[in-house]
């Protein structure tokens, strides 16, 4: 079998372990991490104009294709934004298929009142919330894990 050439676009092979499904083990090993810097949500009609290197998510709608950017990279680009998050993984590698993490960790930020917003992605779910409420969700995360 002939693999596929690499060219400018992106192509890997992941070899993987399935993620994890079960809630308990999930929560009790979610381990977050706060990454460094701002984010910003920017609506786009043309993601042509921002180089696919600087892109941390991407989703498009009918209205409008929705990026997650670095705030510097958004300034720089004078795109607009009304939302500076702060960004926070979930380590564990999570099956796409699991029930209840979601659910779990947002009623936890609800709780606090922090607002959250969610990427699931294939190895780890993704939690952007207000950049002033970042540390007040990270103790919210760690003491669900703690439970």
């Amino acid at each position: 079998m002939e693999l596929p050439k690499r060219s400018d676009s992106y192509f890997f092979i992941f070899t993987t372990m399935p993620g994890e499904t079960n809630l308990n083990t999930l929560l009790k090993n979610m381990t977050p991490v706060l990454n460094d810097g701002d984010y910003v949500y920017c609506a786009i009609s043309d993601v042509g104009t921002i180089d696919i290197k600087e892109i941390i998510g991407l989703f498009k709608e009918e209205e409008a294709t929705t990026v997650i950017l670095k705030k510097e990279i958004a300034d720089q680009l004078h795109l607009k934004y009304e939302y500076v998050a702060a960004w926070i993984t979930l380590t564990i590698h999570s099956s796409l298929a699991a029930t209840g993490l979601t659910a779990a960790f947002a009623n936890a930020l609800a709780a606090e009142d922090i607002s959250c917003n969610v990427v699931a992605a294939y190895y780890h779910d993704h939690i952007f919330v207000a950049k002033e409420d970042a540390a007040r969700a990270m103790e919210a995360l760690k003491k669900l894990a703690e439970r």
